[in-house]
């Protein structure tokens, strides 16, 4: 045997190690410098003009609570009350440490496998052989590429979710927000009303005693100014759990809940949005159809890589390098003596599945379904973004005309029957009982004024939701929902 001919299987396996780095070299993917949150911040600016933090550390911690205690000094907008859920809200920050293990997932999937090392002594009386084996996937690292790319798909679309988390939490502070504005404005003007009644009460009273007023009026004044006052605990109690529902939103405990409010809801706007092309702009800006498109993007990516290796699940080459030394007894001349003799050894090993039972049918079939289920995912979502922008525009504009037509009509005609009415009451030309319908028609008026604008701001944040992404309100009162949740939803398989 010559040189050259030991040397074939040693050079076979340095420039098999020289492919094998290259393309461990080429395909490895490095953590990002602000855990994945790069395109959450630029949707979160963007659509929201806020900034959004991941708490990392202490120093993360304090500068976050002093940026929420500065805009906590003043009476809340909506605007610094959706920035201060975004600093504090611990279900988003759950959402951020979620998109960060999707992350480390990413990084994983595009290193190879570390090769496999098997070491192996035989020894007996004079003889010692030892073995050592390098194992390493041929065909993991033929597809690791391929593979990261898939990896990368599903961390984009994470990171889509994420930014829908954002917008969702964004979305609910608004809605919350306006909420209990609103039930704080219904309590003042029920305390102001039962005021107004607990003084007809008393001058009922009086009158009664003079015999100017007769029982059944008193009574009625009276059951009036109590049906109010059961109002007026009923509005109490819907404030106070409206304050909670919007602390919870904020993510706020201690002494930060004892945030201001404005005393009335912001005036309805001159002008509103246009509906024109609301449904491109739906389907352009979504982040939750942006998420779906990278989840079609990475089973198209893994349907690509089923077939490549629907054949043969893997092959495994092994580089060999073997050591055997050998003793043995000699006599020479009546000498016996003991010699030594070192062989080497050096080869491949080659090992992979032969498909005798499965041919792979079973994995393009599976690999096909889910691509399907994927893009019916994608176009379904498309169709209701469609229609929730449509439905999301209709609500808008119908509570705006609605709330507007209150302000500019019911109002002012309730507030002369009010003052009509107490004139031809006090010249005793109306009984008190149509003074007592009158003042309840106003009162009703009036709460129903209050309503009709909280929702048409409710809408309002209900639009901007269905046009950037985040969910889509009821229009109305509702409940709150959970963001790591909102985040950790949506459709695409991994």
């Amino acid at each position: 045997m010559t040189d050259n001919d030991h040397a074939g299987p040693a050079r076979r396996l340095r420039l098999l190690g020289g492919v094998a780095t290259a393309l461990m070299l080429g395909g490895c993917v490095s953590f990002s410098a602000d855990g994945g949150l790069s395109t959450v911040q630029s949707v979160a600016y963007a659509e929201l003009n806020k900034d959004v933090v991941k708490v990392a550390s202490e120093a993360d911690a304090l500068a976050t609570q002093q940026q929420a205690e500065v805009l906590l000094r003043r009476p809340l907008t909506a605007d610094s009350a959706v920035q201060i859920a975004l600093l504090k809200n611990r279900g988003l920050q759950a959402a951020f440490n979620e998109l960060g293990v999707s992350e480390a997932e990413y990084v994983q999937t595009s290193l190879p496998s570390n090769p496999t090392v098997s070491l192996s002594r035989l020894g007996g009386s004079l003889e010692l052989e030892i073995e050592r084996q390098v194992l390493i996937g041929l065909f993991e690292l033929a597809t690791l590429p391929a593979r990261a790319a898939v990896a990368e798909q599903r961390f984009r679309a994470a990171q889509f979710r994420t930014a829908e988390a954002v917008l969702r939490l964004a979305a609910e502070t608004r809605r919350q927000y306006y909420r209990t504005i609103a039930a704080n404005q219904q309590v003042a003007f029920m305390q102001q009303a039962l005021g107004t009644a607990e003084t007809a009460s008393e001058l009922a009273k009086q009158l009664g005693e003079t015999g100017a007023l007769n029982k059944l009026e008193q009574a009625r004044e009276h059951a009036f100014y109590q049906e109010l006052g059961a109002q007026l605990a009923r509005a109490r109690i819907e404030q106070k759990v409206a304050r909670e529902r919007l602390i919870r939103q904020l993510g706020l405990w201690g002494r930060d809940i004892d945030f201001r409010l404005p005393n009335s809801l912001p005036p309805l706007p001159a002008r509103i949005a246009s509906a024109k092309d609301i449904e491109r702009r739906a389907l352009e800006q979504r982040v939750d159809l942006q998420a779906l498109r990278h989840d079609l993007n990475a089973v198209a990516g893994q349907y690509g890589l089923t077939n490549a290796t629907r054949l043969v699940t893997d092959i495994e080459l092994a580089g060999l390098s073997s050591y055997e030394r050998v003793k043995s007894v000699t006599e020479d001349h009546g000498e016996v003596g003991l010699e030594k003799e070192k062989i080497n050894r050096r080869g491949l090993e080659i090992e992979f599945t032969i498909p005798i039972f499965d041919f792979g049918a079973v994995g393009v079939r599976n690999a096909q379904e889910t691509y399907m289920a994927a893009a019916n995912r994608l176009a379904e979502r498309a169709v209701n973004a469609r229609s929730e922008a449509r439905e999301s525009y209709a609500r808008y504009r119908g509570h705006y005309d609605l709330a507007r037509h209150y302000q500019s009509r019911v109002l002012p005609l309730q507030k002369r029957i009010q003052d009509e009415a107490l004139l031809q009451y006090s010249g005793m030309l109306v009984d008190v009982s149509q003074l007592i319908l009158d003042a309840r028609a106003r009162i009703l008026s009036n709460v129903d004024a209050i309503n009709a604008r909280r929702d048409f701001w409710i809408a309002a944040a209900d639009l901007k939701a269905a046009l950037v992404g985040g969910g889509v309100g009821n229009g109305g009162e509702g409940g709150e929902e959970s963001v790591a949740a909102a985040a950790g939803s949506g459709g695409g398989g991994h």
